[in-house]
C-alpha cells in the first residue's frame, strides 16, 4: 500500500475474458437450497439457544460461553480445512455439530453437553467458512456466466441467503411456542418432544445440503486425498493463512466492523431479552418480540442485498444502519423507562424490529464486503469474519452475569461509533479506486 501503483490497483479485477457472453448455468437453484437447508438448521439451533440458560441454567450458560470459544479458536484453523476439503464438503460436516449440540440436550449433563459444545465450535467455524466461500464462488460464476456485474449478483445472493436464514427466529419461535404452551417452560415432557421436532427438522436440513453442486474447479484448488506432502506443506503454512489478512490493512480497518457485528448479536441474546422484553412484557413476549427481530432482519436483508452494487452503495447502507442502531442504544441509555399499557408493549418490539433491520444490514453487507474486497483469499477473509464475531459473543456471555445493562450499552455505543469511523475511513482510502474499476 505504500506506492501510488498499488494504492490504484483495482479492487475487483474482471478480465475481457471474464466479460464474454458463455452458455451457463444459472446457480440461483443453488442458492435456493443452501438457504432453505440454512434455515431449517438454525431455526431449531437458534430456538433451543433462546432455552439454553432457561432449561440448563448454569450449565446452559458455560455450554454457550464454552461453545463460542471454541468457535473462535477453530475459525483460526477453519479457511485451511475448507480449503482440504471442499466449500460443499464443509457445508455438510458442519451441519453434524448442530445435530449433535441439539442432542446432548435431550440428556443434558456435564459429559454431554461440553463435548458437544467444543465440537459445535469446530463444526460452526467451517460450515460459516464454508458458506461464505461457497455463495461467493457460486455469484462470481453466475456474474461470469450471464454477463452481469459481480458485486451486483454478490449483493443479491447474499441478501436471499440471509433474508432466508433471519426468518429462523420467526419459524423457530413460533414452534416453541406451540409446542410448550401447555406446559411450563422448562418442563421434561414439552421440552423433550420440542427437541426431537427440532432434530428431524435440522435431519431434512442436512440431508437438503447433499443437493447443492459441487465448485467447478474446486477438488483440484488444495492437494486432498492420497498426498501427504499437501497436507504437511498446508499445515506449515497455516500461520500464514492466520496472519496474512491482518497484513491488509483494509481488513484491519474492517475488524471492528466484524467484531462489532458480533457484539450487537449477543446483546440481543443476552442482554436485550433479558433486561428490556421481559421487564416489560414477560418472558411469553421474548418469543414475540425475537419473532418481530427476525421479520425485519429477513426483509432488511432481502431488500439491502438487492440494492447492493459496489463499495459506494456498501458504505451508504451501513452507514444508515449502524445510525438506526446507535440510536435504539442511545434511547436505552438516556430516556427509556418501563412503562406500563400499550407504550409498554411496543416499545420493546419497536427496539426489536430497528436491531433486526440493523442486523440484517450487518449481514448482508459485510458478507458482500469482504467477497469484493478480497478476492484471492476469500477463505480467509470469511475466518477472519468468524474469529472476531465468535470472540465479542463469547465475551458478552462471559461478561453479561457481572455488568450492568447501562454498562453494557455504553460498550454498545462506542464500537458502533468505532467501527463506522473506521469504515468510512476504509471507504474514502478505496472508494474512488473500486469507482473506475466498475
Amino acid at each position: 500500500m505504500d506506492s501510488r501503483n498499488d494504492e490504484e490497483a483495482p479492487l475487483v479485477l474482471i478480465s475481457r475474458e471474464d466479460r464474454k457472453v458463455r452458455p451457463g448455468k444459472s446457480y440461483t437453484r443453488d442458492v435456493h437450497i443452501l438457504s432453505i437447508s440454512f434455515l431449517l438448521i438454525f431455526l431449531a439451533f437458534g430456538a433451543a439457544q433462546n432455552l439454553e440458560t432457561t432449561i440448563n441454567k448454569e450449565l446452559g450458560t458455560i455450554s454457550l460461553g464454552i461453545l463460542y470459544v471454541s468457535f473462535m479458536f477453530c475459525s483460526m484453523v477453519a479457511s485451511l480445512v475448507v480449503r482440504l476439503l471442499g466449500s460443499k464438503n464443509a457445508l455438510i460436516l458442519g451441519t453434524s455439530g448442530y445435530w449433535l449440540f441439539v442432542a446432548a440436550n435431550l440428556k443434558p449433563s456435564w459429559i454431554t453437553m461440553v463435548p458437544a459444545s467444543l465440537y459445535l465450535g469446530f463444526a460452526a467455524s467451517i460450515i460459516w467458512v464454508g458458506q461464505g466461500t461457497y455463495l461467493t464462488s457460486i455469484a462470481r460464476s453466475h456474474a461470469k456466466d450471464h454477463d452481469v456485474h459481480e458485486g451486483s449478483i454478490i449483493g443479491v445472493f447474499n441478501g436471499e441467503f440471509w433474508a432466508i436464514f433471519a426468518c429462523h427466529q420467526l419459524f423457530g419461535n413460533l414452534i416453541t411456542l406451540t409446542l410448550l404452551k401447555d406446559g411450563k417452560e422448562g418442563s421434561t415432557s414439552g421440552t423433550t418432544l420440542l427437541l426431537l421436532v427440532f432434530l428431524l427438522i435440522m435431519t431434512f436440513g442436512t440431508i437438503l445440503m447433499f443437493f447443492i453442486r459441487k465448485i467447478e474447479g474446486e477438488d483440484g484448488k488444495e492437494p486432498v486425498g492420497g498426498s501427504s506432502m499437501g497436507l504437511v506443506d498446508s499445515l506449515v503454512s497455516l500461520p500464514r493463512l492466520i496472519i496474512t489478512p491482518l497484513l491488509d490493512v483494509r481488513m484491519l480497518l474492517i475488524v471492528p466492523l466484524l467484531a462489532y457485528s458480533g457484539l450487537q448479536q449477543a446483546f440481543v441474546w443476552a442482554e436485550f431479552t433479558k433486561e428490556i422484553v421481559t421487564p416489560a412484557i414477560g418472558v411469553s413476549g421474548v418469543g414475540g418480540a425475537m419473532a418481530v427481530y427476525g421479520a425485519l432482519d429477513a426483509v432488511c436483508s432481502i431488500t439491502a442485498g438487492r440494492f447492493t452494487s459496489g463499495l459506494s452503495s456498501i458504505t451508504f447502507i451501513v452507514s444508515g444502519g449502524a445510525v438506526a442502531q446507535a440510536s435504539i442504544f442511545l434511547w436505552l441509555l438516556l430516556g427509556y423507562r418501563t412503562t406500563s399499557g400499550v407504550l409498554g408493549t411496543v416499545y420493546p418490539l419497536i427496539m426489536a424490529a430497528v436491531l433486526g433491520i440493523g442486523d440484517g444490514i450487518l449481514n448482508t453487507q459485510i458478507s458482500a464486503l469482504l467477497a469484493l474486497l478480497f478476492k484471492d483469499d476469500t477463505e480467509g477473509a470469511f475466518a477472519q469474519l468468524k474469529v472476531w464475531q465468535s470472540a465479542s459473543i463469547a465475551i458478552v456471555f462471559f461478561l453479561s452475569p457481572y455488568i450492568s445493562l447501562q454498562a453494557m450499552v455504553i460498550v454498545m455505543l462506542v464500537m458502533v461509533c468505532v467501527s463506522l469511523f473506521s469504515f468510512l475511513v476504509l471507504a474514502l482510502k478505496v472508494e474512488s479506486v473500486f469507482t473506475r474499476d466498475e
